[in-house]
This record gives C-alpha cells, structure tokens and sequence, in this order.
C-alpha cells in the first residue's frame, strides 16, 4: 500500500468533469484506490462515489493505493494536470526560502548545463 496527502487545487474542486478525469485514470489500474477525505472515503474509480465526498478547493485528500500496479498508479494520479513548464519552475524558485545569490544560481541552470549533484 502507497499514499499521498494532495490538496485540491481546482477552484470548483472534484466536479463533475475533474471527477471523472480522475476515473478515468485510476480506471487504467489493477490496483484498488481509494481517496480519505475530512468525512470519510471514496473510491477514486467511481465518479459517484468521488462527486459524494463533496471536495472543495483547497481540502486536502489522501489518496491511497493498494495492489500489483500501486506505484505507477499513485505517480500517475498524482502528476495529473501538473505539467512543469518554465513559468512554474520559476514560480518554484521564488518560493523558496533561500538567499537571492542561489536563486540566481537556480535561474540560471539549463538541461545543457545541468551537471547533477
């Protein structure tokens, strides 16, 4: 068994569309998946059971999965609509909480230059 708390960041929450967006991806895995939320739990493969538990934007779910395929479903449902472009790295980089000569540093780093650890 594998989980991650994620907090919902849809401003409609878990409607109907993005409800069954996350179907339709747990659907694509043998594993059972499920989701706890403040009230209970939902089966991720069930568009009526997720639409039941009522998640807003901004509640924080945790989603639970548990069989053969558990890892590559728990990365799958959890990179859903998070492409990294440059607009959200740098995004990243302002956020953290380190001087502005490393954030520069950061800036500045391509995959040509990348070099690793």
């Amino acid at each position: 068994m594998v989980s991650k708390k994620v907090t919902v960041k849809n401003p409609t929450g878990l409607h109907l569309r993005p409800a069954g967006i996350l179907c339709n991806e747990a659907m694509k895995y043998q594993s059972q998946i499920t989701f706890v939320y403040d009230g209970g739990m939902a089966n991720a493969k069930s568009v009526l059971s997720v639409l039941g538990a009522c998640v807003k934007c901004g509640d924080e779910i945790e989603l639970v999965c548990e069989g053969a395929d558990e890892q590559e479903a728990l990365k799958a449902l959890t990179r859903t609509n998070q492409a990294i472009t440059e607009s959200s790295i740098k995004e990243f980089i302002e956020e953290l909480n380190v001087s502005e000569d490393i954030k520069k540093e950061l800036r500045a780093i391509t995959p040509h230059t990348y070099t690793g650890l």
